[in-house]
């Protein structure tokens, strides 16, 4: 049997015992894959170099975004600096432009075919239709308009129907609405608010976009703060304006008898007076208001130092019969003497008359219509029932009687015809004498605001026009007026006595009336 050497690889161990066998084994077995030697101490391992590079990337990106982010902020901080100073600067733009020389929307209407580029041969014509009878005042409210007159602001008092709003719209045309802005007042102070800001364009930071880089607008609030931050603004552009022009803007409020008589609009009118008594000493904006009402005067006066009082008053009777022959005469019709002085008995010089009589085909007719209704107007609002009115209807009646009292006082003081007719004025009677007739001292300041009565800047109370002198005169000399008032009053007396009275009576059942309807013994005609 043939005996085979030996060989080392017969015996050798297996691969998995390899790394548990003593280093004097080692020799005898082969070597080892390298994946079972120990790496040595002093080499780095191989993950390290890696990290470090992804640690100084992850700073690149930091720094990176950072200046990006830095970048950004600043660019939106400059954005919306530069955007706040830009839109402020537009807001005073827009206010400048607004009293530029031309006409604002509001002041188109006003003006009508004058202001709408009619042809220059034709606006003569239109002036001689619409401004048909000189105004006495009309030079010294040009003055006003023009900035010739300054150092004060103005309140224009007078009638309604006496012209006030086309004396100031006349004074605009000559100046061509350079430097004025003019609006309406209105009862609501929202209502206010928005035609201020139409008549100055400011729109009161609504089309603001300031939010859009985190700045803060103007909060929302009440009407009055936004009208304070209009007239600051205002104040603004005429501080800026006043060495180009030489002379002050002017701001027309027009019939702010309409202001409610509440602590709204009596707030409202107190910071429009104070900006007006700042502005005239200053000669930066001359500010004039229109009333017909005599309540804003008595709010005004006790804080007046530079308001300036204009009354304006019915046209003369020369004027009146002059200007109207003449305008009769243009549409070919020669009017006498006589019919002129009988249209001026009828109607006065009331200019909103004047205008509905010069142009229609019968003057007296249309002077007796507007007769019928000033006296229509009366008795629908003040007249009395007599002795068989209600005990409902007292406080009412009240009312009534004290304006036909009054009235009865103003045809008394007329006096003898002869005096109208040297002077041709309505009989007057003191304010205070006034409440002392009717015995009350609140309802001639209603009388005034239904117009039945005027009070004028001196407080000196009238009937509202000539018609409606005619319509008391009219009702006091009736047939039976005068056992009328007496019955009401007698009424009157009688139901107030109930009221603070109590009596004890023994009397017999009253019996049914059957339903019949007492018989009405006067009244008074149309």
């Amino acid at each position: 049997m043939a005996v085979h050497p030996r060989r080392d690889h017969d015996h050798e161990p297996p691969a998995c015992l390899v790394k548990h066998l003593p280093p004097s084994h080692t020799a005898r077995t082969r070597r080892a894959p390298p994946i079972l030697y120990e790496a040595p101490q002093d080499q780095p391992w191989p993950s390290s170099k890696p990290s470090q590079q992804e640690r100084s990337k992850f700073t690149r990106s930091v720094l990176e975004g950072s200046t990006v982010a830095l970048i950004s902020l600043l660019g939106l901080g400059a954005g919306g600096f530069a955007y706040s100073k830009w839109y402020k600067k537009k807001v005073l733009d827009k206010i400048e432009n607004a009293f530029s020389k031309g006409y604002s929307s509001q002041e188109r209407v006003a003006l009508g075919r004058i202001a709408l580029g009619t042809h220059p041969d034709t606006i003569q014509d239109i002036l001689d239709k619409e401004y048909w009878v000189p105004r006495a005042e009309q030079p010294v409210i040009d003055d006003i308009l023009s900035g010739t007159s300054r150092g004060r602001y103005y309140l224009i008092m007078g009638e309604r129907g006496t012209g006030k709003r086309s004396l100031l719209l006349e004074g605009m045309r000559k100046v061509h609405g350079d430097g004025i802005a003019m609006l309406e007042a209105h009862n609501d102070l929202e209502v206010f608010r928005v035609r201020l800001g139409k008549a100055i364009d400011f729109e009161y930071h609504e089309d603001y976009i300031g939010s859009l880089f985190s700045i803060r607008g103007p909060r929302d609030s009440t009407p009055l703060l936004d009208v304070e931050r209009a007239l600051n603004q205002m104040e603004k552009v005429a501080l800026r304006m006043r060495k180009a022009r030489g002379k002050p803007l002017l701001l027309i409020i027009n019939n702010i008898h309409l202001f409610k008589d509440d602590v709204g609009s009596q707030a409202l009118l107190e910071i429009l007076q104070q900006r007006a008594e700042i502005w005239s000493g200053n000669d930066l904006v001359t500010v004039v208001f229109t009333s017909d009402e005599h309540w804003t005067l008595e709010k005004l006066i006790p804080h007046a130092t530079n308001m300036h009082v204009f009354n304006i008053k019915d046209i003369p009777k020369n004027s009146v019969t002059t200007a109207l022959k003449k305008f009769r005469a243009r549409m070919g019709d020669d009017v006498p003497q006589s019919i002129l002085d009988e249209v001026f008995a009828k109607v006065g010089g009331r200019l909103i008359f004047l205008n509905q009589v010069a142009k229609s085909k019968d003057m007296l007719e249309t002077c007796r219509h507007i007769n019928r209704k000033e006296k229509s107007w009366f008795l629908n609002q003040c007249w009395i029932l007599g002795e068989s009115m209600d005990d409902d209807v007292e406080e009412q009646q009240k009312f009534c009687a004290a304006a036909v009292v009054l009235a009865r006082a103003l045809v008394q003081r007329e006096g003898d015809r002869t005096t109208l007719e040297v002077d041709y004025r309505l009989p007057e009677i003191p304010l205070h004498e006034a409440r002392q007739i009717i015995t009350r001292a609140d309802f001639v300041r209603a009388f005034d605001h239904i117009n039945v009565i005027h009070i004028d800047a001196n407080g000196m109370v009238r009937a509202d026009s000539m018609a409606m002198q005619n319509a008391f005169r009219e009702i006091c000399a009736e047939e039976g007026f005068e056992d009328h008032l007496k019955a009401t009053l007698d009424r009157l007396d009688e139901l107030e006595s109930l009221a603070r009275t109590r009596d004890v009576w023994f009397r017999e059942p009253p019996g049914r009336s059957g339903g019949e309807v007492p018989e009405q013994t006067y009244t008074a005609t149309l």
